[in-house]
């Protein structure tokens, strides 16, 4: 084995492989700018994933310290991606055009990590494993997360064993299901943010969770403004709905208690 001393960057990176992964199907020049942010959102997809997984795993220990410093890296990670949606908005629609129909049934919506995101954060649909029943290795990680609680799960079950009063069928349930909104929940979570001096930790988490969805949406929302300034209102590529489901998502919660409290204090 190569002593680390002699271990070169191009290597520890693998660098000679990643950067033959960009194979444009076209002549057109702004193919190349789709594959990257697309490939380098991956990456950082990726990257969310490491760190929320051992955020939860953290809070699921009561180690809310650690958790933090993951949670606002993971915040750090999607200022990066935000940015990203205005690098592709460079692209125009004439440029786009060049190499859309070489493109075929391949989407956004197709994108594991993403669904695997979604489901970590607590948007559970099992519907989306449909989309993935002819790739098994990625069928059986989104079936695993499914039924697996959510960051949000094990925040709840923080709160319940710091004694505040959620509802037992919130914490014991069936994970794989929708999560379902709860005056209980509100009620606790008001109880954190009317006595934050006692409950200083867990009034701590309940904003990196607040800092986490927000930038969340506003990802969501850049992503909806760049596809309809690229693409208009057509669908998208395989058929997929486009700008009207893009819309349609903006208003999903991850953690609505947490907002709807706003409105009780």
């Amino acid at each position: 084995m190569r002593m680390a001393a002699e271990l070169t960057y191009a290597q520890y990176l693998r660098l000679p492989g990643l950067l033959a992964q960009q194979a444009p199907r076209s002549d057109s020049h702004d193919e190349m700018l789709f594959i990257i942010i697309h490939q380098a959102s991956e990456l950082w997809l990726k990257l969310c994933l490491h760190e929320l997984r051992a955020a939860r795993n953290c809070i699921a220990s009561d180690q809310l310290d650690s958790a933090f410093k993951m949670l606002a890296r993971v915040a750090a990670i999607q200022k990066q991606l935000i940015h990203s949606w205005d690098v592709l908005g460079t692209m125009t629609p004439s440029d786009y055009l060049g190499f859309r129909h070489l493109l075929g049934t391949s989407s956004g919506f197709q994108s594991q990590q993403y669904r695997l995101l979604e489901f970590l954060l607590g948007n559970k649909d099992a519907a989306h494993l449909n989309r993935f029943a002819e790739d098994t290795s990625a069928h059986d990680a989104l079936r695993q997360a499914l039924h697996e609680p959510s960051l949000y799960d094990e925040a709840l079950r923080t709160l319940r064993r710091r004694g505040l009063p959620i509802p037992v069928d919130h914490v014991e349930r069936d994970f794989s299901r929708p999560y379902r909104i709860s005056s209980g929940v509100e009620g606790a979570w008001a109880e954190v943010y009317r006595n934050n001096e006692q409950y200083w930790d867990l009034y701590e988490l309940a904003e990196k969770l607040v800092d986490l969805e927000d930038r969340f949406q506003l990802w969501r929302y850049a992503h909806l403004r760049t596809v309809e300034r690229i693409i208009g209102r057509k669908s998208g590529t395989g058929g997929t709905p486009g700008v009207p489901y893009l819309a349609r998502v903006i208003d999903q919660r991850f953690f609505p208690e947490l907002f709807s409290v706003r409105t009780a204090l």
